[in-house]
């Protein structure tokens, strides 16, 4: 039974036992007060008749008339005249009737009143004996009348009190709820807080929950803190704070060969002219803080146009990755701006030269850099902030133009998607679940999302492409029961009729939903995570799995995300790739699993190539694996 219920059937018990024991203390006080005035009145009634009666002639007839005037007019029940031998000289007796009062009372009362006595005298020698006895029925209405009375105050005082009692209970459910809630909600690893109540003891209950969760919630900070910096330790250049070459380059493999959006791009490199020369003038601290203004610069440019990703690529060289936006001249332009106003704040002349390209899949890191570098040098010799956009590889686009573009994906979108299959698997090789990147119909081909998506973005289709993907995916997992993995879009998150459009659609699909795997990337939390936090809150009643992909850059703010009740984290194929070579990177993710681990997070590989490589992540602690050299390791019933 419920601590609720049980205050509810304790205050029910103890008005019953008051109303109880006010009505018999009550109805018995009466009856005894009312048997008493009974009493008292039989018999001075009896000693004043008596006394009447002696003072008189003890004529039959005027004795008859006498008793029977005093019967009538007095509410009598029996009035009886004895003589000295007990013979019965007169007797008057009336009807036992009660009226306006029931039986049960009657029998449950029963009054017991002794009959008032008193000798008659005649002179000096005794008459007789008079026995008289009241009627009861005005005692049994009177008593009758005070108990409804009472019966009704105590209704009264009890709906009052039920009502108090209701507030009362409801005053102490409120946050007898929220600390199950939240003690759920440690049982889950989402360590929240509550609200203290005014009750004392639930006061210090929660006091002590809110303490635990704090330092939880503490310790995750520090933990992840320590893995950033080792992260970054690997990753970055101390100098500029972006990616070093190498991470960089890894990064860049990675976009050229996904299968999703990031397959398509642009890239930009920067070069600070003449470094040595501007050493030399500003000395070697403020030569590290232009470098670093520089590096922030690229990183904010990255920022406003999506999943940016920035590195130094050598001493001078920089370069930015913007996946999913192929527009080089918008982006250019704003590129030539910022420098613009960094070479303003130099007190010496400082060469800027910039160049970029787009890239798309299959395009060859190598090839892209030898383009950059060769546009590089010659913008370099045109002028400090001069600026070229090198040729890539010579591919035909699909369309010439953007209403082009946005009928044959409208019609596309029209027509439905396809959904690709690439296994995610556990350190036993069975299903977790399988991602299902959109393939859209183009020119007779399914095409996939690293050539459409770019398009998709400028023309303000991504709500529309991802519920097309959800309704589809919902509908596969309805028709084979297997649980599917999809991925949306920043721009679909921040959209609130999407989001509404998502939640009808689950609400309908309650059974596939809780076969469904979402994610959105890491950069769309750190950027936009009260866009997500609502996101997770209308997603939370379906039982659907959330998740993060690509973590890898902001992994130090997961302890920010202790109270969204995510599934799932799939670190970034940066910090897989290659793993076998690399005992720090193996610290690294086995620190990142064991953190996702204390707070009942899945840790998921990206990017595996091969077996050896899934398993290695396993025995660090990793969940699942998926990527290139997975798909090797699916097999029926997995």
């Amino acid at each position: 039974m419920s601590l609720i219920k049980q205050l509810w059937l304790t205050v029910i018990i103890l008005l019953l036992l008051a109303f109880g024991g006010s009505l018999f203390i009550g109805v018995t006080t009466s009856r005894g007060y009312i048997e008493q005035e009974v009493e008292i009145k039989n018999r001075d009634n009896a000693n004043a008749l008596a006394l009447t009666m002696s003072q008189m002639e003890k004529d039959p007839v005027t004795i008859g008339l006498l008793l029977a005037a005093q019967f009538d007019t007095g509410h009598y029940r029996r009035i009886e005249l004895r003589d000295p031998e007990g013979e019965i000289i007169d007797l008057r007796e009336g009807p036992e009737e009660v009226a306006d009062v029931p039986g049960w009372f009657v029998d449950l009362v029963s009054f017991e009143v002794p009959a008032g006595r008193a000798v008659i005298q005649d002179r000096w020698n005794q008459y007789g004996t008079l026995t008289l006895e009241s009627q009861h029925s005005f005692a049994y209405r009177s008593l009758w009348r005070s108990t409804l009375e009472l019966m009704g105050w105590f209704a009264l005082a009890g709906v009052l009190s039920l009502a108090l009692a209701a507030w009362i209970v409801r005053t102490i459910r409120r946050p007898l709820r929220q600390v199950v809630e939240q003690a759920r909600d440690i049982g889950d690893r989402r360590f929240t807080t509550s609200p203290e109540p005014r009750t004392r003891e639930l006061k210090e209950v929660v006091q002590a929950m809110n303490q635990l969760s704090g330092s939880v919630a503490e310790m995750l900070g520090r933990e992840s803190e320590r893995l950033d910096l080792l992260r970054k330790r690997l990753q970055h250049d101390p100098v500029s704070g972006v990616l070093n070459r190498e991470a960089f380059m890894h990064q860049l493999r990675i976009m050229l060969e996904s299968n999703n959006r990031r397959a398509t791009g642009t890239l930009l490199m920067v070069r600070v002219a003449q470094l040595g020369e501007v050493s030399e003038h500003l000395g070697h601290a403020e030569t590290d803080k232009l470098l670093h203004e520089l590096a922030q610069s690229l990183e904010q440019l990255g920022d406003i146009r999506g999943e940016g990703i920035a590195g130094r690529l050598s001493g001078t060289d920089f370069a930015l990755l913007v996946p999913a936006n192929t527009d080089t001249a918008a982006i250019g332009q704003e590129l030539t701006q910022r420098l613009a106003a960094l070479k303003e704040q130099q007190a010496i002349r400082l060469g800027l030269p910039s160049a970029l390209i787009a890239y798309a899949q299959g395009d060859r890191p190598r090839a892209l850099l030898a383009s950059l570098d060769g546009a590089l040098s010659t913008a370099e010799n045109r002028g400090d902030l001069a600026q070229l956009v090198a040729e890539g590889q010579q591919r035909l686009p699909l369309y010439q133009s953007h209403t082009e573009w946005r009928q044959a994906l409208t019609q596309a979108l029209d027509d439905g998607v396809y959904l690709g299959r690439f296994p995610v698997l556990d350190a036993e090789g069975k299903l977790l679940h399988l991602e299902c990147p959109a393939r859209l119909r183009l020119k007779g081909e399914w095409r996939p999302a690293g050539i459409f998506m770019p398009w998709i973005s400028r023309l303000g289709l991504d709500a529309r492409l991802d519920l097309a993907v959800a309704r589809e995916t919902l509908r596969e997992i309805n028709r084979h029961g297997k649980p599917l993995g999809i991925n949306l879009s920043p721009a679909s998150v921040r959209d609130g009729r999407f989001v509404m459009d998502l939640h009808g659609l689950l609400q309908g699909n309650r059974e596939a939903a809780r076969q469904l795997w979402i994610e959105v990337p890491e950069a769309m939390v750190i950027h936009d995570l009260e866009s997500f936090r609502s996101l997770c809150r209308q997603l939370q009643p379906f039982g659907c799995k959330l998740g993060l992909e690509h973590v890898g850059r902001e992994f130090r703010r997961i302890s920010d995300l202790k109270d969204l009740g995510l599934a799932y984290l799939k670190i970034d194929a940066s910090l897989v790739r290659g793993i076998g070579d690399s005992p720090e990177r193996q610290t690294l993710l086995r620190g990142m699993a064991t953190l996702c681990h204390s707070i009942g997070i899945l840790a998921i590989a990206e990017g595996v190539d091969s077996l050896q490589e899934s398993e290695l992540v396993h025995e660090l602690g990793i969940d699942g694996v998926t990527g290139p050299g997975i798909r090797q390791l699916d097999r029926p019933g997995g």
